[in-house]
């Protein structure tokens, strides 16, 4: 019994040990945008992104989330730009321009239009920041703008208006840059 009851007590030690082992490699790092969008390093990985590319694309980000919570997908474009730097891509090879519309288009709001509709500051705004020092450009739908009632006075300084989200993809796909969707 007592043999057993050391047994558990060192089996549990141990498990303890190698959980403490791997949580003190998930530490989330940002090695690009500072304060969003923080990625683990894989250090085992070999699917790498090739350090020496550059990387053009275009995103087509339509995802709406609760208006008290950054977006979900906005953040994953600050996700994708900190996993391609820890990956070796310089900062400087990669070009991301945002196609905003549909559900998403609430995120470019300044925070008097955002705290008029949603009684929260734009907790989006930030990141906008961010994503635009870190060289994205971040652009609307002036389609959604008109069917989702936002004036072109209450957007966020960083965002720029677009024709359509249909004509920035086709436009920079024309152009080689590689489509994704959030």
């Amino acid at each position: 019994m007592l043999k057993l009851l050391v047994m558990r007590i060192l089996l549990m030690l141990l498990w303890t040990m190698c959980f403490s082992a791997l949580e003190a490699q998930k530490e989330y790092q940002f090695p690009v945008i500072k304060n969003f969008g923080g990625i683990y390093a894989i250090d085992e990985a070999t699917v790498i992104p090739a350090a020496d590319q550059r990387y053009d694309i275009v995103i087509d980000l339509y995802a709406g989330d609760n208006p008290a919570q950054i977006n979900g997908s906005l953040n994953n474009v600050a996700r994708m730009i900190n996993l391609h730097a820890i990956g070796g891509v310089h900062p400087d090879s990669i070009n991301v321009v945002l196609a905003i519309h549909g559900k998403a288009s609430k995120i470019v709001l300044d925070d008097e239009g955002y705290l008029s509709r949603y009684n929260v500051k734009n907790p989006n705004n930030d990141l906008i920041r961010e994503l635009k020092a870190s060289g994205v450009k971040l652009t609307v739908c002036g389609q959604s703008l008109i069917g989702r009632k936002i004036d072109p006075e209450e957007l966020n300084e960083n965002i720029e208006i677009a024709t359509s989200m249909l004509t920035t993809v086709t436009t920079y796909q024309m152009k080689g840059f590689s489509l994704l969707k959030f």
